[in-house]
Protein backbone atom coordinates (compact mmCIF):
# COMPACT_ATOMS: atom_id res chain seq x y z
CA UNK A 1 0.00 0.00 0.00
CA UNK A 2 1.44 3.34 -1.24
CA UNK A 3 0.79 6.22 0.51
CA UNK A 4 1.74 10.05 -0.58
CA UNK A 5 5.59 9.37 -0.79
CA UNK A 6 6.95 6.10 -1.23
CA UNK A 7 8.06 4.70 1.97
CA UNK A 8 11.43 3.85 2.56
CA UNK A 9 11.56 2.78 6.05
CA UNK A 10 13.17 -0.09 7.06
CA UNK A 11 10.62 -2.37 9.31
CA UNK A 12 12.87 -1.59 12.20
CA UNK A 13 11.75 2.35 11.45
CA UNK A 14 8.31 1.74 10.59
CA UNK A 15 7.34 0.05 13.90
CA UNK A 16 9.40 2.21 15.78
CA UNK A 17 7.36 5.17 13.79
CA UNK A 18 4.02 3.00 14.74
CA UNK A 19 4.61 3.39 18.44
CA UNK A 20 5.48 6.81 18.10
CA UNK A 21 2.07 7.05 16.83
CA UNK A 22 0.41 5.03 19.44
CA UNK A 23 1.94 6.69 22.19
CA UNK A 24 1.22 9.77 21.13
CA UNK A 25 -2.30 9.29 20.09
CA UNK A 26 -2.77 7.90 23.62
CA UNK A 27 -1.57 11.04 25.41
CA UNK A 28 -3.16 13.64 23.79
CA UNK A 29 -6.54 11.50 24.13
CA UNK A 30 -6.52 10.78 27.78
CA UNK A 31 -3.12 12.91 29.80
CA UNK A 32 -5.78 16.47 30.00
CA UNK A 33 -8.03 14.52 31.43
CA UNK A 34 -8.54 13.37 35.63
CA UNK A 35 -9.75 10.38 34.45
CA UNK A 36 -7.36 9.49 31.88
CA UNK A 37 -8.07 6.05 30.07
CA UNK A 38 -10.29 5.04 32.99
CA UNK A 39 -13.03 7.26 30.80
CA UNK A 40 -12.69 4.91 27.94
CA UNK A 41 -13.90 1.80 29.95
CA UNK A 42 -16.33 4.31 31.79
CA UNK A 43 -18.22 5.42 28.78
CA UNK A 44 -19.41 1.81 27.49
CA UNK A 45 -20.07 0.86 31.26
CA UNK A 46 -22.46 3.65 32.26
CA UNK A 47 -24.11 2.94 28.79
CA UNK A 48 -24.72 -0.69 30.41
CA UNK A 49 -26.01 0.50 33.91
CA UNK A 50 -28.32 2.62 32.14
CA UNK A 51 -29.86 -0.25 29.02
CA UNK A 52 -29.77 -3.10 31.35
CA UNK A 53 -31.97 -0.66 33.67
CA UNK A 54 -34.11 -0.19 31.22
CA UNK A 55 -34.50 -3.55 29.50
CA UNK A 56 -34.47 -5.56 32.03
CA UNK A 57 -37.89 -5.43 33.02
CA UNK A 58 -38.50 -6.83 29.19
CA UNK A 59 -35.68 -9.67 29.07
CA UNK A 60 -35.34 -10.28 32.76
CA UNK A 61 -36.33 -13.77 32.68
CA UNK A 62 -32.66 -14.08 30.74
CA UNK A 63 -30.47 -14.66 33.49
CA UNK A 64 -27.58 -14.29 30.52
CA UNK A 65 -29.27 -11.18 29.56
CA UNK A 66 -26.59 -8.69 31.64
CA UNK A 67 -23.61 -10.98 30.01
CA UNK A 68 -25.12 -10.46 26.32
CA UNK A 69 -25.50 -6.89 26.88
CA UNK A 70 -21.98 -5.68 28.06
CA UNK A 71 -20.27 -8.12 25.58
CA UNK A 72 -22.38 -6.62 23.00
CA UNK A 73 -22.03 -2.90 23.95
CA UNK A 74 -17.90 -3.13 24.06
CA UNK A 75 -17.68 -5.08 21.24
CA UNK A 76 -19.87 -2.13 19.49
CA UNK A 77 -17.91 0.87 21.08
CA UNK A 78 -14.58 -0.49 19.69
CA UNK A 79 -16.12 -1.03 15.98
CA UNK A 80 -17.56 2.81 16.15
CA UNK A 81 -14.62 4.33 17.95
CA UNK A 82 -12.17 2.80 15.77
CA UNK A 83 -13.96 3.00 12.46
CA UNK A 84 -15.07 6.95 13.33
CA UNK A 85 -10.73 7.66 13.85
CA UNK A 86 -9.83 5.52 10.85
CA UNK A 87 -12.16 7.49 8.25
CA UNK A 88 -10.10 11.15 9.16
CA UNK A 89 -6.95 9.50 10.05
CA UNK A 90 -5.46 10.81 7.15
CA UNK A 91 -7.01 14.20 7.12
CA UNK A 92 -6.33 14.52 10.71
CA UNK A 93 -2.33 13.62 10.20
CA UNK A 94 -2.35 15.59 7.08
CA UNK A 95 0.15 17.52 8.50
CA UNK A 96 3.11 14.26 8.79
CA UNK A 97 2.69 13.20 5.10
CA UNK A 98 5.03 15.43 3.32
CA UNK A 99 7.38 15.48 6.07
CA UNK A 100 8.79 12.02 5.80
CA UNK A 101 9.04 9.55 3.29
CA UNK A 102 6.74 6.97 5.35
CA UNK A 103 3.52 4.51 4.14
CA UNK A 104 0.50 6.26 4.26
CA UNK A 105 -1.01 3.43 5.88
CA UNK A 106 0.56 3.41 9.45
CA UNK A 107 -1.64 6.40 9.80
CA UNK A 108 -4.94 4.60 9.34
CA UNK A 109 -3.64 1.58 11.35
CA UNK A 110 -2.51 3.42 14.37
CA UNK A 111 -5.54 5.34 14.21
CA UNK A 112 -7.61 2.29 15.43
CA UNK A 113 -4.77 1.94 18.56
CA UNK A 114 -6.55 3.78 21.45
CA UNK A 115 -9.64 1.39 20.73
CA UNK A 116 -7.76 -1.53 20.86
CA UNK A 117 -6.08 -0.66 23.89
CA UNK A 118 -9.63 -0.69 25.38
CA UNK A 119 -10.66 -3.83 23.93
CA UNK A 120 -7.66 -5.21 25.32
CA UNK A 121 -8.34 -4.22 28.71
CA UNK A 122 -12.21 -5.25 27.88
CA UNK A 123 -11.52 -8.16 27.34
CA UNK A 124 -9.38 -9.45 30.80
CA UNK A 125 -12.38 -7.66 32.59
CA UNK A 126 -15.42 -9.94 30.86
CA UNK A 127 -13.44 -12.76 31.73
CA UNK A 128 -12.78 -11.98 35.36
CA UNK A 129 -16.53 -10.66 35.59
CA UNK A 130 -17.88 -14.34 33.84
CA UNK A 131 -15.24 -15.87 36.32
CA UNK A 132 -16.72 -14.64 39.35
CA UNK A 133 -20.65 -15.18 37.95
CA UNK A 134 -19.32 -18.64 37.78
CA UNK A 135 -19.60 -18.67 34.00
CA UNK A 136 -15.52 -19.30 33.39
CA UNK A 137 -15.41 -19.54 29.33
CA UNK A 138 -12.90 -22.70 28.81
CA UNK A 139 -9.37 -22.20 26.92
CA UNK A 140 -10.75 -23.33 23.86
CA UNK A 141 -13.85 -20.58 23.89
CA UNK A 142 -10.91 -18.04 24.71
CA UNK A 143 -9.52 -18.29 21.81
CA UNK A 144 -12.15 -18.87 19.60
CA UNK A 145 -13.37 -15.24 21.11
CA UNK A 146 -9.36 -14.23 20.21
CA UNK A 147 -9.98 -15.70 16.67
CA UNK A 148 -13.13 -13.11 16.14
CA UNK A 149 -11.46 -9.99 17.78
CA UNK A 150 -8.77 -10.47 14.99
CA UNK A 151 -11.33 -11.00 12.41
CA UNK A 152 -13.21 -7.93 13.93
CA UNK A 153 -9.95 -5.76 13.64
CA UNK A 154 -9.26 -6.77 10.05
CA UNK A 155 -13.00 -5.36 8.89
CA UNK A 156 -12.40 -2.44 11.53
CA UNK A 157 -9.16 -1.42 9.04
CA UNK A 158 -10.34 -2.79 5.64
CA UNK A 159 -13.27 0.03 6.24
CA UNK A 160 -10.44 2.34 7.84
CA UNK A 161 -8.31 2.19 4.95
CA UNK A 162 -10.86 2.80 2.45
CA UNK A 163 -12.77 5.20 4.30
CA UNK A 164 -9.78 7.49 5.11
CA UNK A 165 -9.26 7.72 0.62
CA UNK A 166 -12.62 8.46 0.27
CA UNK A 167 -13.19 11.33 2.72
CA UNK A 168 -10.87 13.12 1.72
CA UNK A 169 -12.44 13.68 -1.48
CA UNK A 170 -15.95 13.31 0.01
CA UNK A 171 -15.74 15.64 3.39
CA UNK A 172 -20.04 14.85 4.04
CA UNK A 173 -18.81 11.14 4.88
CA UNK A 174 -17.95 11.86 8.08
CA UNK A 175 -21.94 13.10 8.56
CA UNK A 176 -22.92 9.81 6.53
CA UNK A 177 -21.03 7.58 8.80
CA UNK A 178 -22.38 9.15 12.17
CA UNK A 179 -25.68 8.70 11.08
CA UNK A 180 -24.97 5.32 9.68
CA UNK A 181 -23.16 4.21 13.39
CA UNK A 182 -26.69 5.64 14.92
CA UNK A 183 -28.63 3.32 12.96
CA UNK A 184 -26.24 0.31 13.12
CA UNK A 185 -26.58 0.40 16.95
CA UNK A 186 -30.26 -1.02 16.43
CA UNK A 187 -29.47 -3.36 13.84
CA UNK A 188 -26.71 -4.68 15.75
CA UNK A 189 -28.51 -6.84 18.45
CA UNK A 190 -26.79 -5.13 21.07
CA UNK A 191 -29.73 -4.56 23.51
CA UNK A 192 -31.97 -7.19 22.11
CA UNK A 193 -31.72 -11.09 21.65
CA UNK A 194 -31.57 -11.80 17.89
CA UNK A 195 -34.09 -14.42 18.48
CA UNK A 196 -37.05 -12.00 18.38
CA UNK A 197 -36.10 -11.12 14.63
CA UNK A 198 -37.70 -13.63 12.22
CA UNK A 199 -35.40 -15.90 11.16
CA UNK A 200 -36.00 -14.80 7.48
CA UNK A 201 -34.58 -11.19 8.19
CA UNK A 202 -31.27 -13.25 9.91
CA UNK A 203 -29.04 -13.34 7.14
CA UNK A 204 -29.44 -9.45 6.03
CA UNK A 205 -28.34 -8.56 9.83
CA UNK A 206 -25.82 -10.90 9.65
CA UNK A 207 -24.21 -8.71 6.68
CA UNK A 208 -23.87 -5.67 9.32
CA UNK A 209 -20.37 -6.95 10.74
CA UNK A 210 -20.91 -6.25 14.13
CA UNK A 211 -23.59 -8.94 14.40
CA UNK A 212 -21.75 -12.15 13.63
CA UNK A 213 -19.28 -10.85 15.95
CA UNK A 214 -21.16 -10.41 18.33
CA UNK A 215 -23.22 -13.18 18.38
CA UNK A 216 -20.50 -15.72 17.85
CA UNK A 217 -18.48 -14.19 21.12
CA UNK A 218 -21.50 -14.68 23.37
CA UNK A 219 -22.10 -17.88 21.97
CA UNK A 220 -18.64 -18.92 23.48
CA UNK A 221 -18.45 -17.09 26.30
CA UNK A 222 -21.93 -17.40 27.93
CA UNK A 223 -23.58 -20.15 25.99
CA UNK A 224 -20.57 -22.72 25.72
CA UNK A 225 -21.40 -22.97 22.28
CA UNK A 226 -19.93 -23.00 19.20
CA UNK A 227 -20.97 -21.44 15.66
CA UNK A 228 -21.44 -24.03 12.94
CA UNK A 229 -18.83 -24.44 10.78
CA UNK A 230 -20.56 -23.01 7.83
CA UNK A 231 -21.30 -19.91 10.26
CA UNK A 232 -17.21 -19.53 10.49
CA UNK A 233 -16.83 -19.34 6.75
CA UNK A 234 -19.43 -17.09 6.58
CA UNK A 235 -17.40 -14.99 9.11
CA UNK A 236 -14.23 -15.54 7.10
CA UNK A 237 -15.39 -14.33 3.92
CA UNK A 238 -17.07 -11.62 5.22
CA UNK A 239 -13.57 -10.14 6.48
CA UNK A 240 -12.07 -11.35 3.56
CA UNK A 241 -14.38 -9.06 1.08
CA UNK A 242 -14.27 -5.91 3.69
CA UNK A 243 -10.57 -6.04 4.20
CA UNK A 244 -9.30 -7.39 0.77
CA UNK A 245 -11.72 -4.05 -0.41
CA UNK A 246 -10.16 -1.71 1.52
CA UNK A 247 -6.30 -2.49 0.76
CA UNK A 248 -7.94 -2.45 -3.22
CA UNK A 249 -9.16 0.67 -2.49
CA UNK A 250 -6.37 2.14 -0.70
CA UNK A 251 -3.84 1.25 -3.26
CA UNK A 252 -5.73 2.69 -5.66
CA UNK A 253 -6.24 6.08 -4.42
CA UNK A 254 -3.53 6.57 -1.74
CA UNK A 255 -1.23 8.34 -4.06
CA UNK A 256 -3.16 10.98 -5.25
CA UNK A 257 -4.28 11.73 -0.97
CA UNK A 258 -2.01 15.23 -1.65
CA UNK A 259 -4.10 16.69 -4.41
CA UNK A 260 -7.05 16.40 -1.74
CA UNK A 261 -5.45 17.73 1.43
Amino acid sequence: MNGVRQGTLTPGALSGLAWTLVRTDFKTRYQPTVGGFVWALLKPFAMFLVLIAVFSFIFGGDPAYRFYLIIGLFLWDFFAEATKHGLVSLQAKSYLLNKAPFPSWILVVTAASNALITLAVFCVVITVFLAAAGRAPGVGALALFLLYLVQYTLIVLGFSLAASVLFLRYRDLNQVWDVAIQAGFFVAPIVYPLSIIPERFHFFLYLWPPTPIIQFSRAVLVDGTVPTARAHAFLALETLVVFGAGVLLFRALAPRVAEYL
